[in-house]
């Protein structure tokens, strides 16, 4: 069956119509989140007990012991989205304060799939010593840390620096998340196309924040770095490229990559793509910033991943029409959408009811074959090699694999069997789905105005 292909008209018309109405939803919710209590008020009589003075009895405990913060209080459910506003969305450097509406966004979302109480912290402080100092100081409140939308190089440091000094912990989404959601569609995209993942080429189109981490993940889960080749504004990373010092200066991640990298030494695009197995694009909208003919350079049944928003590097079509296979995107109208909302929230709710120390990269690997797994088991095709964000059991699976790695690498401060495990998840992550459904039902969320109206009244 041929793909129908819309305009491209029609196509930016409808990424258009979700950001005229967020301009209005926004204004007419005045936010999305709230604090609300999780804890029985039966009378006044029962502040007693949760305020002065029946509260400085758990005070005193974990005075003797702070890890029982995470047992006496929310502590254990508690993350902080933290961003300074340097590289929003495709917004760039925006500032904080314009990025608070992206991370009371993520606090929803980490709330309805994860069932994990997220509060969004937008800061001024751009020094990257700076943010990690800020995040030592609120670590007590916290049972983990969500990096968003910081700049690349930053970005990196930060989330180095804070992993090493807290003791709960801290992941930067745009990095871990993405890397997470990418290697299991690229696990089961070779799978589709019939082919072994740790022997073929992978060119990452963009060489961001969102590729680094998720060549480094690949070369965790097997992938030998000679058989990857990254390319940024000028081109394939090589050892001996003419900028290789000042890239090593500004960028040692990225320098990192270069020197263990792309074996064949290519030195253009064609040569990147020539042979290449699959690309994964993280880089600017397109269309036309992945040309069809240098997919027609890659080797049979081509896996191509576009996942910019709002407009992939290449439309789906166009990579179909030159060859590719399985085609990804970072859309929800198109099939396959490569979306980190599949990752985060379950991650930090399996790595939360284990109380944690930290997360690594092990533990996105084991989370991304729990996703490829749901897939799998459900039946890939060349359309479907991820679950949706609405199949939500696979996120209590996800959560088990991240919090299992977590008792194998010894970073957990309480050890729960695989069934406990699932059974909690399940029953927190229900818990928010069906309060937000109640809420809804009662009319203590109210519905919205029809969108003419609400266009009319709140709109810009």
């Amino acid at each position: 069956m041929s793909e129908e292909k819309p305009s491209v008209e029609e196509l930016l018309k409808k990424a258009e119509k979700p950001s005229k109405l967020a301009m209005a939803y926004h204004r007419f919710y005045e936010g999305k989140v709230q604090v609300l209590p999780k804890c029985v008020v039966r009378n006044v009589d029962d502040f007693a007990i949760w305020y002065t003075p029946g509260v400085a009895a758990p005070c005193k405990e974990i005075a003797k012991d702070p890890d029982k913060s995470f047992f006496y209080t929310n502590r254990w459910n508690f993350v902080a989205v933290v961003s300074d506003g340097s590289r929003v969305l495709g917004l760039g450097n925006i500032g904080p304060e314009a990025g608070l509406p992206v991370m009371e966004g993520k606090a929803l979302l980490f709330k309805y799939l994860g069932g994990v109480d997220a509060f969004p912290l937008v800061v001024k402080a751009h020094d990257p010593d700076d943010m990690v100092k800020f995040l030592e100081w609120i670590e007590p409140n916290f049972g983990g840390i969500n990096l968003e939308d910081i700049a690349n190089p930053k970005c990196f440091y930060v989330l180095e620096e804070a992993r090493k000094r807290l003791e709960i912990p801290v992941w930067h989404d745009d990095q871990q998340g993405t890397a997470t959601v990418v290697y299991a569609g690229l696990k089961n995209a070779f799978k589709v196309v019939g082919k072994d993942m740790k022997q073929a080429k992978i060119v990452f189109h963009g060489a961001g924040a969102s590729n680094i981490r998720g060549a480094i993940v690949l070369m965790k889960a097997g992938v030998p770095p000679s058989h990857i080749v990254m390319i940024d504004s000028k081109g394939p990373l090589y050892r001996d490229r003419p900028d290789i010092e000042e890239i090593k200066k500004k960028n040692p991640w990225k320098y990192e990559l270069a020197v263990q990298t792309n074996a064949e030494n290519a030195k253009t695009i064609e040569e990147a793509y020539k042979g290449a197995d699959a690309v994964v694009g993280m880089s600017k909208p397109g269309p036309g910033v992945i040309k069809p003919e240098w997919i027609k350079l890659m080797n049979d049944d081509p896996i191509v991943f576009a996942c910019a928003n709002p407009v992939p590097e290449i439309w789906p079509w166009e990579a179909k029409e030159a060859g590719a296979k399985v085609v990804a995107t970072g859309r929800s109208d198109f099939p396959n959408q490569v979306n980190n909302s599949l990752g985060f929230p379950a991650i930090f709710r399996g790595v939360l009811d284990v109380r944690a120390r930290t997360i690594t990269d092990e533990m996105c690997i084991a989370a991304g074959d729990a996703l490829a797994k749901f897939a799998e088991e459900k039946g890939i095709h060349e359309e479907y090699i991820l679950p949706t964000m609405d199949e939500w059991e696979v996120y209590p699976l996800e959560a088990v694999a991240a919090a299992e790695q977590s008792i194998k690498q010894g970073v957990a401060r309480i050890k729960l069997s695989r069934q406990e495990l699932y059974e909690r998840a399940v029953n927190i992550i229900k818990n928010a789905r069906e309060a937000t459904e109640i809420l809804m039902k009662a009319g203590l969320i109210k519905s919205p105005p029809p969108e003419e109206e609400v266009l009319e009244s709140y709109g810009p």
